[in-house]
């Protein structure tokens, strides 16, 4: 006899959260065309819903990492599991970053605009400059801002990758105490649990997220789909989906499962991303349907954070294509070693950007500073009426490519459930989310995978047979 669990029954279509994301995506866009002034002042939905999210994020990481980290009780299996993954995520945003150079040389979508730096105004980019001036850039700058000022300033200021530190050398200073430190894993998993029960609730905001996130974008920047600004915009989204078909298709194929049906399994997520340009609001699913698909907790718990801030495939790409855009905006003519040279900025650059709307922007103009003499980081003005379209396509390239490395990573180091997966993404309804997060909350002992719907097939059959 088999111990599989009751079928549940099919949900309507009204009952999932995509089908409302649509909605909301949908009355936004014809809000936005109807009546723009209504829709460029409706962002505040938007910007609600991601604080909301905003603040369950740098808890639920801090967490999560620490009781996967400590669970796993070998301390070089987890420095193992980390070098992997960092290693990793920056292959692949060199790949990114590379493939921007590439087709933004052979597309050229800012050649014969011919503008003047002298006579250009420059007005729309003093903001964003100000802000990329206020961080320090370079290698040194990157690693002096690992380090938080204090510990709650990390979670205070929601930077991801101080947070992830600090839950490192948590985890590390627990693992070394043994059972001692039992109760307190114990405790950073039910607050793991209880940030999974608040974001359950947040979602419910997220069709109103996505309806004034898309409502703003409409309304305020549909004028300015005009002439190579459309041509750069294009050119982006192309290189997004070429990255995502071949560097990322070939990652897929070669853990063994199938692009298309890894999109279909995330179609909820990428719509929540698409409404509000932000990959963090959907940080906590991502981490819930991945346990699920067959990767372990601790796996999950390491990649998926560790990715927000070393795997943002979709603003290197921005930022590679955005730079050499000015600079052909305004007639200069790049060397190729100096194109490598920003590549290999940009690489260190791009680590720890965050994975909120704007946050590319900035990035970008702190990485044209530091080669003024060459492209006029004043150039910036041409691209920040168009951001909030390209951030979208950063957002949606970040997502995709967060979730194929954590499986890729899983399947690297011998613990990716190969046939859960497989089972999973060719059934995603057996994956109810929303029903597993339930369970989180209520501090359900299961694994997700085994409350997503128990063991897979295969499984079963070797089960009932030694039965």
């Amino acid at each position: 006899m088999t111990n599989a669990p009751a079928a549940k029954p099919k949900k309507r279509i009204y009952q999932h959260l995509y089908f409302w994301v649509l909605v909301g995506i949908s009355i936004g866009i014809g809000i936005g065309l109807a009546a723009p002034g209504v829709g460029a002042d409706m962002k505040w939905l938007a910007d609600l819903f991601i604080k909301l999210v905003k603040v369950v994020i740098a808890p639920t990481i801090f967490a999560t990492v620490v009781v996967g980290i400590a669970g796993m009780g070998n301390l070089a299996k987890a420095g193992g599991l980390a070098l992997k993954t960092v290693l990793y995520f920056n292959i692949t945003t060199v790949f990114a970053l590379a493939i921007g150079l590439v087709v933004i040389n052979i597309w050229q979508p800012g050649s014969g605009l011919g503008y003047d730096i002298e006579s250009f105004d420059t007005s729309a980019a003093d903001a964003t400059i100000e802000s990329a001036g206020a961080t320090d850039s370079g290698f040194s700058g990157f690693v002096l801002d690992l380090v938080p000022t204090s510990f709650a300033s990390a979670f205070v200021e929601g930077k991801l990758l101080q947070v992830l530190l600090l839950a490192i050398l948590v985890a590390v200073a627990l693992s070394m105490l043994g059972s001692r430190a039992e109760g307190m894993v114990r405790g950073l998993d039910t607050f793991a649990k209880t940030m999974f029960g608040v974001i359950k609730l947040v979602m419910w905001v997220a069709p109103l997220g996505a309806m004034g996130g898309m409502a703003f974008t409409i309304g305020q920047h549909g004028s300015a789909i005009l002439g190579s600004l459309a041509s750069f915009m294009l050119s982006f989204w192309i290189t997004c989906l070429l990255f995502i078909t071949l560097v990322l298709g070939a990652v897929c194929r070669m853990t063994g499962f199938s692009l298309l049906k890894y999109v279909r399994f995330i179609k909820d997520e990428l719509l929540i991303v698409l409404g509000t340009s932000s990959s963090e609001t959907v940080l906590p699913r991502m981490l819930t349907k991945l346990e699920a698909a067959g990767t372990p907790k601790h796996v999950v718990g390491m990649t998926i954070p560790t990715g927000y801030s070393f795997n943002l495939d979709g603003t290197a790409i921005y930022m590679s294509m955005g730079a050499l855009f000015i600079a052909q905006a305004f007639g200069v003519d790049v060397s190729i070693w100096t194109q490598i040279g920003l590549l290999v900025f940009m690489l260190i650059s791009s680590n720890g950007a965050a994975g909120v709307s704007g946050a590319g922007l900035v990035t970008l103009a702190a990485s044209l500073a530091a080669f003024d003499s060459v492209i006029p980081v004043a150039g910036i003005a041409l691209i920040v009426g168009i951001d909030r379209f390209m951030s979208e396509g950063r957002a949606l390239t970040n997502l995709t490519g967060n979730g194929i490395g954590t499986l890729a990573i899983a399947r690297w180091t011998g613990d990716l459930d190969r046939d859960r997966l497989k089972y999973v993404l060719d059934n995603p309804q057996t994956v109810d989310v929303d029903e597993l997060m339930k369970q989180e909350a209520l501090g359900a002992t299961t694994s997700a995978a085994d409350a997503a719907g128990g063991k897979t097939e295969p499984q079963k059959e070797t089960a009932d047979r030694g039965a």
